[in-house]
């Protein structure tokens, strides 16, 4: 859960450790500060700051978590689970800002990803239903309003998948 900086400090006093360790002839010490150290920069490409995004993203501070998702080095290799709520960020990053060809992109990109359960999948093609829709596409909105109705579980999210249907109906 530490940003850029805060793993940098982390990998520096491990790095520090196992030199001190190595200086007093503690072998087993400097490969343990070894092994944390390669376990941080590990973490750092498979969950990166994630986590600490989250946080300011459900707590509706987007400026901070575009900040944060911005360190990640390279999306593509976040571990699966992470990958998912990367891009679900990112796309509701997009929504808010009403881009809504990047927003499309991200939530495409997320559907292929786990997330935390049925019902969260489901939201993500109730939006990309809903980008669908705003472009007047209705058999790619239907598409995806199928698959949503498959996973939705809370009655809001039916509720959501009813009203995008019957716009789609219209169309």
């Amino acid at each position: 859960m530490y940003n850029a900086k805060g793993r940098c400090a982390l990998m520096a006093l491990f790095v520090i450790a196992a030199g001190v360790c190595l200086f007093y002839d503690q072998i087993q010490l400097a490969v343990m500060a070894g092994f944390f150290f390669a376990f941080v920069i590990w973490s750092h490409f498979k969950h990166s700051s994630i986590l600490l995004a989250s946080k300011h993203f459900k707590n509706g501070d987007y400026e901070k978590t575009e900040k944060i998702l911005a360190e990640v080095p390279n999306p593509d290799r976040l571990a699966r689970n992470r990958r998912g709520y990367y891009e679900f960020m990112r796309a509701n990053i997009a929504l808010k800002r009403e881009d809504y060809d990047v927003a499309e992109h991200h939530f495409q990109i997320a559907s292929r990803f786990p997330l935390g359960g049925k019902n969260d999948k489901a939201f993500v093609l109730i939006h990309l239903a809903n980008l669908a829709l705003r472009k007047k596409d209705a058999v790619r909105t239907k598409a995806y309003i199928e698959k949503a109705k498959e996973l939705a579980v809370t009655p809001k999210a039916q509720e959501i998948i009813n009203k995008i249907e019957q716009e789609a109906n219209r169309l």
